[in-house]
């Protein structure tokens, strides 16, 4: 799952909620390092720090390998000029390709490019 799900989810938005209540199931999304730095990263004060903490328990972190990091490296290299390729993007990428799971997101321009990426939403 892409941070930006994750984010609503936290927000109780009700379509990303039903979506993963009813057709995803919360113990099939995974997450990793990167998407939880992010999510801390964006905590405004105290209060939201510790929510995210109390709430990451509920998503299974796999590990970024050496696999993920040396693909990622390859994405960077063949995409940061053409499309401007981030390295928090190109570890989801690689993390989803090498764990062979789809990505949810809705940020799709962010990983399109990338071969060998499947999406839950496309």
């Amino acid at each position: 799952m892409d941070t930006c799900i994750i984010i609503d989810l936290l927000k109780g938005k009700p379509k990303i909620k039903e979506v993963i209540e009813t057709e995803i199931k919360l113990r099939n999304c995974v997450i990793n390092d990167i998407v939880i730095m992010e999510l801390l990263q964006g905590a405004r004060n105290k209060s939201d720090l510790r929510f995210i903490q109390s709430q990451l328990n509920k998503f299974q972190a796999l590990e970024i390998n050496q696999m993920i990091m040396n693909l990622s490296k390859d994405i960077i290299c063949e995409f940061t000029l053409s499309h401007n390729a981030k390295i928090q993007d190109a570890i989801i990428a690689s993390f989803c390709i090498i764990y062979d799971v789809k990505l949810f997101t809705y940020n799709l321009k962010d990983f399109e490019y990338i071969h060998g990426i499947k999406f839950y939403w496309s």
